[in-house]
């Protein structure tokens, strides 16, 4: 476990890993009424240091969030705009070209961006996301060639591609990935939804292997992030995507009856909502719900919704210091201590929350588990730890925010 490095460098200006700490120690002496920690807060506190800023900041510093971007580049993707997942055999999924494609877009790096969607097109679409969904999952093949090892799509992963090819199309002038966004998301809606009755349109996980019985589906709700949905109604009227976002605060609320939402949840008309064949967990799937639920505007319609729906979590913090590793949404018993990502996730949900000591306990586990030497999180920089805290600290930073509509509205784009 590593301290916040809050020494000078050899020229004399404070170290650059320092960022996150600065502005944390600067947050904590800003709130140390608002958090009721007293002289705790005034040990974090250090001077002429930029602020971390709070949901009502009108112009923050998004330094940190960018300083984090660049050592997440460094570690995880390649010269080619490949995302490479260290820890699993040095694999590369549609989720983390997904998630890189978005950052890109919040960085306002275009060449990072074309970069990552010339890789992914090229290696897991067949050349063009126009005319296919991309598959999830590409690596060395036991004959030791490289290439897609699982042709299945993953929807979340083709939802996200979607959603940010239309945002960079508006943002940037550029049409032609507006109507590469246009194409894949009517795609999606041929191949990844299916129509439930007394319900609508729903996102089914991938194109095959979800369909698991005449009338029973299997679904995920973290593959469903009320933003990235409601953008896509805006843009998209005449799609599946409306009646989508208007369902959505019910079927967060219907299978979360203890507060805790579900990796995976299977439904049919004559059993409704019941444990899927994955189990009935919520672990690494379902901190993404919390995630999508504090990053949303909460004047978006159903937005407060979804974040009630989810308050299990939020209680068992109450009493607890850090989120558990999972839970069981029929039961609502959890159990185990999360990583470092899910303490990063929680955060926009806590703050929207308005749960001050429970905020500054995961700030206190990320500035625990903070590695000055990568500019990482953890002892071994997990990739999908990393992908968390920039969703989230992008949404602190205010790098990363939504209209009611579901526009992205980088900090950038307040700039022209």
């Amino acid at each position: 476990m590593r301290e916040w490095n809050l020494q000078a460098d050899d020229s004399g200006n404070a170290s650059a890993s320092s960022t996150h700490g600065r502005n944390l120690r600067c947050w904590l002496r800003s709130r140390t009424r608002w958090l009721g920690l007293g002289s705790l807060a005034m040990l974090f506190a250090v001077e002429g240091c930029a602020m971390l800023p709070s949901a009502g900041d009108s112009a923050p510093n998004p330094a940190p969030w960018y300083q984090f971007w660049t050592s997440y580049q460094a570690r995880f993707i390649d010269s080619q705009g490949r995302v490479i997942d260290w820890n699993d055999g040095g694999i590369t999924t549609s989720e983390g070209q997904s998630y890189a494609l978005f950052f890109a877009l919040v960085a306002n790096n275009p060449k990072l961006f074309q970069n990552i969607l010339t890789w992914t097109q090229d290696n897991l679409a067949q050349g063009s996301l126009a005319a296919h969904l991309p598959a999830w999952r590409w690596g060395e093949r036991p004959n030791k060639t490289w290439g897609v090892l699982d042709t299945n799509s993953a929807a979340d992963a083709d939802l996200w591609i979607a959603y940010t090819l239309i945002q960079a199309g508006r943002l940037w002038n550029r049409n032609s990935y507006t109507a590469m966004g246009t194409l894949l998301a009517k795609r999606i809606a041929q191949q990844e939804v299916v129509t439930l009755p007394d319900t609508g349109p729903m996102l089914i996980p991938g194109n095959a292997g979800f369909h698991i019985a005449p009338n029973t589906y299997v679904f995920n709700p973290s593959y469903l992030p009320l933003p990235v949905v409601e953008g896509l109604a805006h843009a998209l009227p005449h799609g599946p995507w409306r009646a989508m976002a208007m369902h959505l605060p019910h079927f967060i609320k219907a299978v979360s009856p203890h507060g805790f939402a579900p990796d995976w949840v299977a439904y049919s008309p004559r059993q409704g909502y019941h444990i899927a064949p994955q189990g009935s967990n919520g672990s690494y799937n379902a901190i993404r719900v919390y995630l999508w639920a504090g990053m949303s505007n909460p004047d978006t319609p159903g937005a407060q919704r979804i974040l009630d729906s989810v308050s299990g979590m939020a209680n068992y913090l109450q009493s607890h210091l850090l989120p558990p590793v999972s839970e069981d949404w029929q039961t609502g018993v959890p159990s185990g201590t999360g990583p470092t990502g899910f303490s990063a996730a929680l955060i926009p949900y806590l703050m929207q929350k308005n749960m001050k000591p429970e905020v500054h306990n995961q700030w206190l586990r990320l500035n625990a588990d903070y590695d000055r030497a990568d500019g990482l999180y953890g002892k071994t920089s997990h990739y999908y730890d990393q992908n968390l805290a920039l969703f989230a600290l992008g949404w602190v930073y205010h790098t990363i925010r939504f209209d009611r509509n579901g526009e992205l509205k980088p900090s950038w784009s307040n700039r022209k």
